[in-house]
């Protein structure tokens, strides 16, 4: 029976990505943006040490976005009605993927931009 707990934990999971790309807008818009870094890398042929970079960003943003939709659901459960404090949670669960967000645009100029002004120059 073990096995089928850590084998269920996954499958639950699995939906709750899924459930995370079908219905959040703005986990579709990080996954297009991590695509985008993905083939940067690729076509820049980055070093192992920046694809760790671009990797931990790319789940960190995820991880938030996962993070902020749960919490909305919980929010959305326990306070159907709009509360103050509700829209305090919420609002800082948004803010943490913003700043997660700006995390990763940032790690994303430090490694790309040198490597575009040299493909300019």
């Amino acid at each position: 029976m073990p096995l089928q707990k850590r084998i269920n934990s996954f499958r639950f999971a699995f939906q709750g990505m899924i459930d995370l790309v079908r219905t959040q807008p703005n986990a579709r818009i990080h996954l297009a943006a991590a695509a985008m870094a993905v083939l940067a890398g690729l076509f820049f042929d980055i070093s192992a040490l920046e694809w760790v970079a671009v990797s931990l960003s790319i789940a960190l943003v995820l991880a938030l976005e996962a993070l902020n939709t749960a919490l909305e659901y919980l929010t959305d459960l326990v306070s159907p009605e709009h509360h103050p404090l509700a829209g305090k949670a919420k609002d800082v669960a948004a803010a943490a993927v913003l700043i997660g967000a700006a995390g990763a645009a940032i790690t994303g100029i430090i490694i790309f931009l040198p490597k575009i002004f040299a493909l300019a120059a």
